[in-house]
């Protein structure tokens, strides 16, 4: 049995569904959101793009300026190749579309766009949200471009360049931050380095939602330490992400919840 599929099997025997949750506030988000299985109109439209994605045999350049993958290693990647390793699977992509939908916030960040398939989800979910979302390869921000242009996204502001440099410049811009994808850089340092900058701007309804949770001995690390958070009041853990809230009016809890 590989590392991974240990930390699932264990995650799984962790986990327990609607009957074991206590808290009101997560019984309705587990109920109303992250177990519904209705259809939206996004859904179509945007899985949709993602089709035509993995069907795209085109080669691009790419920079990883964050972990990179763990399949392919090489810079000129065929499009195709890069949907099937860097996109966020129908599941999870839906999911923060449900998220942002039920919070309806006007400040989404989304930190890696790679080809925009999330994007395109947070961006459908909240038409009067502004969303931002940063990308550090060049290449894979023009091809997501077209792929905004194509669904008429016009909510959308493309963020290219070093993360490091480039979230701290355009936190500076917005009043407050109320939802943040972390997807931008699968190391722990970088990654506390993104998720306290963007505390800064987080406020008692803000919801962040990391990913890739399990993905590393160091992103293990950033969702324990995230935890421990003395800003941090409530975590769920759905395995491939964990959401975070910071709602002062109830228990610090931590839920690991089946998904």
């Amino acid at each position: 049995m590989t590392q991974q599929a240990l930390e699932y099997l264990l995650y799984r025997v962790r986990s327990f569904k609607l009957h074991g949750v206590h808290s009101p506030f997560v019984f309705n988000l587990y109920n109303q959101v992250i177990l519904h299985n209705g259809a939206f109109y996004a859904y179509p439209r945007v899985e949709a793009v993602r089709e035509d994605l993995l069907l795209d045999n085109r080669t691009i350049e790419v920079t990883d300026l964050g972990a990179g993958s763990n399949t392919i290693k090489y810079k000129n990647r065929k499009i195709s190749d890069i949907s099937r390793t860097s996109l966020k699977p129908a599941k999870y992509s839906q999911l923060l579309f449900r998220l942002v939908n039920y919070y309806q916030p006007k400040y989404v960040f989304e930190l890696g766009t790679s080809l925009g398939i999330t994007t395109a989800y947070l961006a459908e979910a909240a038409r009067k949200a502004h969303v931002y979302t940063f990308e550090g390869c060049p290449n894979i921000a023009k091809e997501a471009k077209k792929n905004f242009d194509y669904l008429h996204l016009r909510n959308i502001t493309q963020i290219s360049g070093n993360l490091d440099e480039t979230l701290k410049l355009q936190l500076e811009q917005i009043p407050q931050l109320d939802f943040a994808f972390f997807d931008g850089n699968h190391r722990y340092e970088p990654t506390m380095y993104y998720f306290e900058q963007c505390l800064a701007k987080a406020h008692e309804k803000s919801v962040f939602v990391i990913d890739d949770i399990y993905w590393s001995s160091e992103m293990k690390r950033v969702w324990q330490e995230i935890k421990k958070h003395p800003q941090v009041g409530q975590t769920i853990d759905l395995y491939f992400v964990g959401l975070v809230f910071f709602r002062t009016s109830q228990p610090k809890e931590h839920f690991t919840l089946a998904f």
